[in-house]
């Protein structure tokens, strides 16, 4: 490599480390200044009163949210533009981060992709070996690799729930939600994708850049030599560590029983029905909680933890946002209940853990089975983050 390529190649990576370290900080910044005023606002001290129904205000949406407040509010259907936004760009990161592992980061033994190694070899490029130095180390590509597998997570989360969305959900036409709170669901579903990925995903956008520029120059020749590599995608993923496929069976865990207390939900009210009448929902882990959808969203962020190898403190905060957002809007929920149905059941916590102790004596049942249990409940709205 002459002088220009090496200077070339200090000041790009410099550039990159200095603008992932303020990403890395930003995020982080900003999961803290979410979560701390739920936490401020939990804390049982009467001068904290004002500050608690402020933000409540905020966090209202659906059922709970009273149909005279329609001043800074938008239809409770716009839901669909968080899952929109969600898939598009956890598809974007997803597919610009796995191309760049298998070009750049070969796990074990395996070797460089054929094309690049070639004109790595013939200084056809300064593309490839300004990118392949900053993971020389096992560890460097290990992780490359964990964030592909995190970011698949999150997508089969992202498309099920754009899914429920138009096959699962009937929002009631007089939900609504505040619109701070529709500002912050677009954030979120900004933010935790990207979250999972800080470790390489500036690397890969740029790395998708100088590719789209180098093939503007070869274009053919480089096209005849490229292939798909199917097996080179997948095996990576395979040689992963029990940690990432713990948290994937966590993940896999809360990701079929928020499906299937959606289905509950959903299957509550005819398509058409627009009345607004509630009635107490029944089947799965909703005779345990309140709104087991939301614990199960912290357990599928809990399964992302784990499967991070919890060495990020990036999706640590992640989750404590997750998990402090959700407890107190689940939290109001269960209040509501408590107010509109005199028998409604007591055994039934706000949103704790006691699911772990107790929901594991017969795991309950399948989606079918709630189905038919639910359809003798009527219940006509939905509640998701």
């Amino acid at each position: 490599m002459d002088l220009h390529g090496i200077l070339k190649e200090a000041f790009t990576s410099l550039s990159v480390n200095t603008i992932k370290t303020g990403l890395i900080w930003l995020l982080r910044v900003a999961w803290i200044a979410g979560t701390l005023p739920i936490l401020i606002a939990s804390l049982p001290f009467p001068i904290l009163n004002s500050f608690r129904a402020l933000l409540l205000s905020f966090a209202k949406r659906g059922k709970i949210m009273p149909s005279s407040s329609h001043r800074f509010t938008v239809p409770h259907s716009f839901f669909l533009h968080f899952y929109l936004l969600a898939v598009v760009w956890t598809t974007s990161l997803l597919t610009c981060t796995w191309y760049f592992a298998y070009k750049v980061a070969p796990l074990g033994t395996e070797s460089l992709s054929y094309p690049f190694a070639a004109s790595h070899l013939t200084g056809g490029s300064h593309v490839f070996s300004i990118h392949k130095s900053r993971f020389t180390s096992a560890k460097d590509r290990f992780n490359v690799w964990k964030s592909v597998f995190l970011l698949l997570l999150m997508e089969a989360h992202v498309l099920r729930r754009l899914y429920e969305t138009f096959n699962v959900f009937n929002y009631s036409s007089s939900a609504r939600m505040h619109i701070f709170g529709y500002l912050t669901g677009i954030y979120f579903y900004t933010a935790a994708p990207l979250s999972l990925c800080t470790f390489c995903v500036l690397e890969a956008f740029n790395f998708a850049a100088d590719q789209v520029a180098e093939f503007k120059v070869e274009g053919q020749e480089l096209v005849s030599i490229t292939g798909f590599d199917l097996w080179g995608y997948v095996k990576p993923i395979t040689r992963l560590g029990w940690c990432q496929w713990a948290g994937a069976a966590i993940f896999a865990w809360g990701w079929f029983h928020q499906y299937c207390c959606h289905a509950i939900l959903g299957s509550l009210r005819e398509r058409g029905d627009r009345t607004a009448d509630y009635v107490i929902p029944h089947g799965d882990w909703f005779e345990i909680v309140s709104s087991p959808h939301y614990l199960a969203e912290m357990i599928i962020y809990a399964g992302l933890l784990v499967a991070s190898g919890g060495t990020d403190f990036t999706i640590w905060l992640l989750l404590g946002f997750v998990v402090a957002n959700l407890s107190f809007a689940a939290a109001e929920t269960h209040q509501w209940y408590l107010r509109k149905f005199e028998d409604y059941p007591h055994n039934r916590e706000q949103e704790n853990m006691g699911i772990f102790y107790r929901g594991m004596e017969g795991e309950l049942s399948c989606c079918c089975s709630c189905e038919e249990a639910a359809k003798t409940h009527r219940y006509t709205d939905i509640l998701v983050l």
